[in-house]
């Protein structure tokens, strides 16, 4: 017997040469269809990316139709549990990327950082002559990030080459490129963009390995050098040392994670609006939440399913962004 939760969630992505990709993207939909599988997959000429939900068989049976392809050997691959599908719907999309930085000319099967395991991340950071990068948009560096780490405030990913050429410039100017490490939620977006800085020029460039969801689960928590807690693109929000479920929720108009104080706040309506998107909407896009949150709260009293309700989020949401395995 197990206490597992009966849903077996599965991130994970690949950078590989796929100048076939488009012909995958059908092929891929029907498997995950006929094994109930949902969730969201990126296919791009770069490789695969993405988050799928399922039965243990049917996640099972996607898995090991991709890994039976070799373009995918090595797939970064990171399972959770939850106790309700995240995702009622299935998504296989065609991108220019897999991971958005605007940059698709970047490769990291060319040229990428040094990866930097979760054991030996603390004493890299804490070199004084290391410079800190945390890749993430704004919102998910708000509640938690690694001691001395540096904020690009980016909105998406690609704002980043921008913040790349500013820190370029100021190391031009002082005659010094400083060795940079950098991370993210599960570490595809370092992948992209230490190939990015490496091409731009900075000769030392370290990542860690597996990202932030690999130091919470390998690093003590008396030893860790994260504070807060690490925001996810799927039903917990946000996570804690051990990947135990954290403290935050989410607003259905913007996606943005929501605390008790957010939600104590009177900009917070529920499905229509909180602190961080109050300003961002407009009345009509508000009455339009309040409508679909009437009709999931209705949909839960006849205990039925409700596409709103699902963390592929909502069809007009103010700041919604693929997720990062």
């Amino acid at each position: 017997m197990t206490n597992e939760p009966p849903i077996t969630v599965a991130a994970l992505y690949k950078f590989a040469a796929l100048p076939d990709y488009a012909s995958m993207q059908e092929p891929l939909k029907e498997l995950c269809l006929s094994q109930g599988v949902t969730g969201t997959l990126l296919l791009a000429e770069e490789g695969i990316n993405g988050t799928i939900a399922g039965s243990a068989q049917g996640i099972a049976a996607v898995i090991a139709y991709l890994q039976a392809e070799p373009r995918f050997e090595g797939m970064s691959l990171k399972y959770s549990h939850a106790e309700e599908m995240p995702f009622h719907r299935l998504k296989v999309r065609l991108k220019k990327e897999i991971v958005t930085m605007g940059k698709p000319a970047v490769d990291p099967k060319q040229i990428v950082g040094t990866y930097v395991k979760p054991e030996n991340w603390n004493e890299l950071i804490s070199d004084p002559d290391v410079i800190v990068v945390d890749t993430r948009n704004d919102y998910e560096v708000a509640i938690g990030t690694f001691d001395r780490a540096i904020d690009p405030k980016t909105k998406s990913f690609r704002e980043f080459p921008d913040w790349v050429e500013a820190l370029k410039q100021r190391a031009e100017e002082s005659g010094r490129t400083p060795k940079v490490a950098m991370f993210c939620t599960g570490g595809i977006r370092c992948e992209k963009a230490s190939a990015y800085m490496k091409s731009e020029g900075f000769p030392e460039v370290f990542h860690l390995e597996g990202g932030i969801l690999k130091y919470l689960e390998t690093v003590p928590e008396k030893e860790s050098l994260w504070r807060g807690e690490c925001f996810v693109f799927d039903q917990r929000v946000s996570v804690r040392h051990g990947l135990e479920l954290g403290a935050y929720d989410m607003c259905h108009a913007c996606r943005m994670p929501i605390s008790e104080e957010d939600k104590a706040s009177p900009t917070y309506e529920l499905g229509v609006s909180c602190p961080h998107c109050i300003d961002l909407s407009t009345s009509e896009q508000k009455a339009r939440f309040a409508a679909r949150q009437q009709q999931m709260e209705l949909a839960r009293a006849r205990q039925e399913k409700h596409l709103g309700a699902s963390f592929d989020g909502p069809a007009e949401s103010v700041t919604a962004e693929e997720p990062e395995a």
